[in-house]
């Protein structure tokens, strides 16, 4: 009966501390009663003084080990072979291998997996923290935002954002970008953030912008090179990019992306619409976003802006320059897009100004126009910027060029246009078909009232009725009361040649 365990509560360590406290001055009777237990267990302590929790043997495995016939086998060659691979593909061969081996012991083997990483694996990479001193760095980043189902007139608008950021303080701006991450929308980002501060950092860091980067031959390399180190000296920055791929050392603004996009979408979420009906009222959406978060940084941008460098006196190029040959298809082709341009200007050579949203172009030095920038198709077709009314006179006269026009859905400048057409084709022939379209576009044209005409169409339309050319031009034609002027005659009183007279005979004498 000695040997058998009695039922009870055990002694705990810090039962034992408490008696080994109290022995320094009490006998073991009185030690193990303010400790809490019985006179026996102290004189059992008084031969074995180790605490309970080192009496207690090592736990021992109760069942058999699933992985003991696999794992020195082939378990830790595959281990020591190929360092990266995932536990799970590990599994999945082993259990490919040994069809018996049930799927229950998963995660078995991804704790010993684990546990032999620790033990033998290779050296991670380490992340250093870094302290930022005031005015040192500025970082620029772009990040996507197509999926934030952002639209504009109804249109999806694809853009991502430019992102600049003051390590010290978390000063930011952001920049909507239409294309991708070129020179041109770095340097017009970068420059835009700097003027809004008002001054400029001591270093600029970007990534590599692999994607303005990418397909360039070294000769294109070298000169984007060059073109953003003068873009940086301009500001007096140092410039400095990250190594390729490791994008944790942009992480001070790698991280604030993923805060100012969900304050994007808390915002739209709260304005209870995506749409928007201009890419200026988006853009101004944006800044107000960027504006309250910049508010809460007021102190810390206050300390920074002591050591921030003044600005220079203007800004630099924040645009790419070409020169482009208007065809006799009244455009040019600059990147894969034609563009539309006046007829006039057939055989002259037009000084073009790319910047990311628009272009800018130039007879010499005198300013022409400013179109909006275009994209090629992801397929590699090339996209279309047309204005019907640099055409519409051409069309005039050559009707049937509409059937089959290249660039004909880019033509309509609004859906109701399209859809007439389409109803058109499909209810009468190709060339009256044509005849009426021309006939609308031109209605639009010489009586500026495009809008107003594609609800007049769109009407039509819904009604079951194709539009008719005579009674839209009747309708949409200038009102002869409001073009002829009401015009008074006021008749000179007789007298007042008498006195004409009269006066002239004084001025003779």
């Amino acid at each position: 009966m000695r040997n058998c365990p009695l039922p009870g509560r055990h002694i705990t360590d810090h039962q034992m501390r408490l008696y080994m406290s109290f022995r320094h001055a009490e006998p073991p009777v009185i030690a193990a009663a303010k400790a809490g237990f019985s006179a026996a267990s102290a004189y059992r302590i008084e031969q074995d003084p180790r605490l309970p929790s080192q009496k207690q043997a090592p736990r021992e495995r109760r069942r058999r080990d699933p992985l003991s016939a696999v794992w020195d086998s082939e378990v830790v060659p595959l281990l020591k072979s190929v360092a990266g691979l995932r536990p799970v593909a590990i599994f999945d061969e082993i259990r490919r291998r040994h069809p018996q081996i049930g799927a229950s012991v998963r995660r078995t083997l991804e704790r010993r997996i684990r546990m032999w990483r620790a033990l033998n694996g290779a050296e991670q990479d380490v992340i250093f923290r870094q302290e930022h001193p005031p005015g040192r760095l500025g970082l620029s980043d772009f990040t996507g935002m197509a999926d934030r189902g952002v639209s504009v007139a109804g249109a999806p608008l694809d853009h991502r954002l430019y992102h600049f950021r003051l390590a010290f303080s978390g000063w930011e701006h952001a920049h909507v970008v239409l294309g991708g991450e070129s020179f041109v929308a770095l340097a017009e980002g970068l420059q835009n953030a700097l003027w809004a501060l008002g001054r400029a950092p001591l270093q600029h860091r970007s990534d590599s912008l692999s994607a303005a980067f990418r397909n360039l031959d070294d000769d294109t390399r070298q000169d984007q090179t060059r073109r953003y180190e003068a873009l940086c000296a301009h500001y007096g920055m140092e410039p400095t990019r990250n190594n390729r791929g490791v994008a944790h050392e942009n992480g001070s603004i790698e991280s604030p992306h993923g805060h100012l996009k969900q304050a994007i979408e808390d915002a739209l979420l709260l304005r209870g619409s995506r749409d928007f009906d201009t890419l200026d009222a988006y853009r101004r959406f944006v800044d107000e976003i960027v504006g309250r978060r910049n508010a809460r940084l007021a102190k810390r941008l206050g300390l920074e802006r002591s050591a921030l460098q003044v600005l220079p006196a203007r800004r630099t190029t924040d645009y790419e320059e070409t020169i482009v040959t208007v065809t006799s298809s009244s455009g040019f082709t600059l990147k894969k897009v034609f563009y539309s341009v006046p007829s006039r200007l057939i055989g002259h050579r037009l000084r073009v100004r790319l910047y990311d949203d628009r272009l800018e172009c130039f007879l010499g030095a005198t300013s022409l126009m400013t179109l909006r920038r275009g994209r090629a198709h992801p397929t590699g077709k090339h996209g279309h910027v047309v204005d019907y009314r640099h055409v519409i006179h051409a069309l005039r006269r050559k009707l049937m060029a509409l059937l089959n026009l290249v660039y004909r859905e880019q033509l309509f400048p609004r859906r109701a246009y399209r859809l007439a057409f389409e109803a058109l084709l499909a209810a009468d022939s190709e060339k009256r078909a044509c005849r009426i379209m021309v006939g609308l576009l031109a209605l639009a044209h010489d009586r500026a009232c495009e809008g107003e005409l594609a609800v007049a169409i769109d009407a039509e339309l819904d009604a079951g009725r194709l539009p008719e050319l005579d009674i839209l031009a009747r309708r949409f034609a200038p009102d002869p009361a409001a073009t002829i002027p009401d015009i008074t005659v006021e008749l000179v009183p007789l007298h007042l040649y008498d006195e004409l007279g009269t006066v002239r005979a004084g001025g003779a004498a």
